[in-house]
């Protein structure tokens, strides 16, 4: 008895329905550290970044320990940094976002609609985001990377990417706050 030949790249409705809904079901577990703001803002951000062609990474750690919010990775190689900031006090209490700039070609607040802009710096770029999409009202001054800062940066990027993937494939596998 032969049994035909499958090609992986076969259209969805000729695949195994079983290996799909598996697929589907993976998903990372929600970061309880945001407010249901930042949560929606992040979303909004990102879906804004896909449509531009960029992959992006929330809670990503910098090499001088810092957490930027979300930071997208540009098909050309582009790092830009984007700090959610969900109301006045916690823009307020914050002033470690100047540090990220060492590690990004650009570098953006997002922002719900309810947060008064005129309290952020005019040097920065400003995105303004709820959970179904965003939008960028100014675009930030470019401030490119050093070569060797690019490269540190990216390969922390794939391997935080890496990461991710292994953790969705193989949920148990990876110890708590190894990644």
């Amino acid at each position: 008895m032969a049994f035909p030949i499958r090609s992986p790249w076969q259209p969805l409705d000729q695949r195994s329905s079983t290996a799909l809904s598996a697929a589907l079901a993976l998903s990372l577990p929600v970061d309880r550290r945001q407010s249901p703001t930042a949560l929606s803002v992040q979303r909004g951000v990102r879906r804004l970044f896909a449509e531009l062609g960029h992959v992006t990474i929330p809670e990503f750690t910098l090499a001088n320990g810092r957490r930027a919010d979300l930071i997208a990775l540009g098909i050309c190689g582009k790092l830009t940094i984007i700090e959610i900031k969900s109301s006045v006090a916690d823009f307020r209490a914050d002033r470690k976002w100047p540090n990220y700039r060492d590690f990004c070609d650009r570098f953006y607040f997002a922002v719900p609609e309810t947060l008064p802009v005129d309290i952020l710096p005019d040097d920065t770029g400003l995105i303004v985001a709820d959970a179904f999409g965003a939008e960028i009202l100014r675009a930030p001054p470019e401030h490119p990377l050093a070569g060797a800062r690019r490269k540190a940066v990216t390969l922390r990027f794939a391997h935080a990417a890496a990461g991710l993937l292994h953790a969705l494939a193989d949920p148990g596998s990876i110890r708590e706050g190894a990644l």
